[in-house]
């Protein structure tokens, strides 16, 4: 996908540390809501860290997924990348620490838009989406929530930037 495609349409690429648990379910959280509200994005995620790469997502997250009718089984993880700032539109980073890699990374004049999940959920700016991974099923209920709270936000911040691209592109 080139530069301009990834600005024309939104994508939105989730980091966190491993890309097996919180990403993966903020892209299909993500993925929900968009098709709910009737917009059109690409989404995917991505970890920080290499360790899990080609692994899918923990089983736990695939369960709170499934209980919400969400399938995730297909996912491999990957890691970001200095590219992905020119393929997508938006990065979203699950946590302060995630955040903090990716500026280091982030190319100077990268066109992606970097923010953190929960800057999209007032009152909850700069947040991090809590790391269930060495806790149970309740601590995967809560990331779920949070994901899903912070992809409504971020869904209407998309639907809002489209809505005021296309008014600048027909002029009115």
């Amino acid at each position: 996908m080139s530069t301009d495609d990834a600005m024309e349409r939104p994508s939105v690429l989730f980091v966190c540390l491993g890309n097996i648990c919180r990403s993966p379910l903020a892209e299909a959280a993500l993925v929900e809501v968009a098709r709910d509200r009737g917009l059109d994005v690409r989404v995917a995620s991505a970890g920080t860290g290499d360790w899990h790469i080609g692994h899918p997502a923990d089983r736990r997250a695939r369960a709170i997924a499934a209980e919400h009718g969400v399938d995730i089984g297909g996912h491999r993880a990957r890691q970001v990348t200095p590219e992905d700032f020119y393929r997508f539109s938006d990065i979203v980073a699950l946590d302060r620490q995630n955040f903090a890699d990716l500026e280091a990374m982030r190319p100077p004049g990268a066109p992606a838009s970097l923010s953190m999940l929960l800057d999209h959920v007032p009152g909850r700016e700069g947040q991090p989406v809590a790391d269930p991974y060495h806790g149970g099923a309740s601590d995967f209920a809560t990331t779920w929530a949070d994901v899903v709270a912070g992809a409504r936000g971020l869904v209407e911040r998309l639907v809002q930037r489209a809505g005021s691209s296309a008014k600048r592109a027909s002029g009115t």
